[in-house]
């Protein structure tokens, strides 16, 4: 494929529309860990990618694979779909591995952008220091608390969007409400010996996936400090609803603050547009569940036009993978806001 000079995928009538997306493509690895053969992973992924036509896009759960010489991690499996698209010539921020040896073993957040990446870092319990507990259950029995850190960090980009215009974008990949590990409370990896040992790893879950949303939040009030009128961006897998714990922390809204000169720092759940028979993005045994959100700054806000939810062939998150063995496809739905510009003149 000839590396295309716009970096766009259609030719658009104005450059003012900005497509911004966000997917789980789920564990995207190569062998031996891939679920199933990266060719078909590839055959699957591409097209969605294809489909979401984004100027920016946000990727959640993409695998490092260590180089023959085990020195370092790369994203091999994630560079073999995003061959022979435009996004194989996006800019590209990623989260990096604490050991300095590439990218993170698992789960790495990844954003693309066929805008130029200004600045780029990643978060994690830098800006809220991870809270002290002292587990009741652990066999053997802890004598003193310790930190509950958070799984991952979140990562922000900042994008230069032509004509003085700037967007921060922040990627996340919030916690799972899946109890957490409490040493020696499990039998195996599903199952767990104890009732009050499941409890205390289910709070401990929700200590941690609040506590990273607290701190995407502590990060966009020190921007709005130095900016109120910053376009922001929040995307990606919440593991929550707009109406849980999570996404409210994140949000804002100011029916939770009770103070209306806080609003112009509430972010707006951008899928609020989709009518609500549409507005899902995965399936767990048999119900609908928005999981992935895009959520926009006030000032984004009066940029925000039409907003998609590709899943349309979505399958169940639980029963499909029980029925169909290495299923090549992501159990999420893409999300995809499409953003214009206010009118600024001739391009």
């Amino acid at each position: 494929m000839t590396k295309p000079s716009t970096f766009d995928f259609v030719a658009r009538g104005s450059t003012r529309e900005v497509r911004i997306a966000t997917f789980n493509v789920e564990n995207l690895d190569g062998a031996p860990r891939a679920r199933g053969a990266l060719e078909g992973r590839v055959r699957t992924l591409r097209p969605q990618l294809i489909r979401l036509r984004a100027d920016v896009l946000c990727l959640q759960e993409v695998n490092g694979q260590m180089n023959a010489a085990g020195t370092e991690r790369s994203l091999s499996a994630l560079d073999a779909v995003l061959k022979d698209t435009p996004y194989e010539y996006y800019h590209r921020a990623v989260t990096k591995s604490p050991s300095g040896r590439g990218v993170r073993d698992r789960h790495n957040l990844v954003t693309l952008s066929r805008f130029p990446i200004l600045s780029t870092d990643e978060i994690w319990n830098h800006l809220v220091e991870a809270p002290l507990f002292r587990c009741t259950t652990s066999d053997p029995p802890q004598q003193s608390p310790v930190p509950v850190e958070w799984d991952r960090p979140f990562l922000y980009t900042d994008l230069d969007l032509g004509n003085g215009a700037k967007m921060i974008v922040v990627n996340v990949h919030l916690r799972a409400p899946r109890a957490a590990y409490v040493a020696g409370q499990k039998r195996d990896s599903h199952s767990w010996k104890s009732m009050p040992g499941w409890a205390e790893g289910y709070f401990l879950a929700t200590v941690k996936a609040a506590g990273q949303a607290l701190e995407v939040r502590t990060f966009l009030d020190r921007l709005f400090d130095m900016d109120p009128d910053a376009l922001a961006a929040v995307m990606g897998d919440f593991n929550s609803d707009d109406t849980q714990a999570p996404v409210r922390i994140i949000k804002g809204d100011e029916e939770d603050t009770g103070d209306g000169a806080l609003a112009p720092r509430m972010l707006v759940a951008a899928e609020r547009g989709l009518p609500e028979s549409q507005r899902f993005s995965i399936i767990h045994r048999g119900r609908p569940h928005m999981a992935d959100h895009i959520l926009v700054s006030a000032q984004l806000l009066s940029w925000l036009g039409h907003v998609e939810c590709h899943n349309e062939a979505l399958h169940d998150e639980v029963g499909s993978p029980a029925a169909v063995s290495d299923a090549p496809e992501s159990y999420h739905a893409p999300v995809v806001a499409e953003l214009e510009r206010p009118d600024e003149g001739p391009d």
